[in-house]
């Protein structure tokens, strides 16, 4: 893996565990879920809204890209 890719992990991992957790706290404190439904329901709140990044190989060598759920574009970073 290059630099790049790892970065682009850590990003998309960093997003998905803040959603994630800030999604769980939610849950708990204002819905009437027990058990395994409440990780289950911030899991996928935090896989639907968390960004998308990749890291791709172009004509002026590797960039990283963001693709969210709430932009029409993808976006390059750095």
């Amino acid at each position: 893996m290059t630099k790049l890719q790892v970065r682009a992990f850590l990003y998309q991992l960093g997003c998905f565990a803040i959603l994630f957790i800030s999604a769980r706290f939610l849950v708990e404190r204002y819905t009437n879920l027990t058990g395994i439904w409440i990780p289950a329901t911030a899991f996928v709140v935090g896989t639907l809204l968390s960004p998308k990044f990749k890291a791709m190989k172009t004509n002026d060598g590797e960039k990283l890209f963001m693709k969210w759920i709430f932009t029409k574009d993808v976006k390059e970073i750095g």
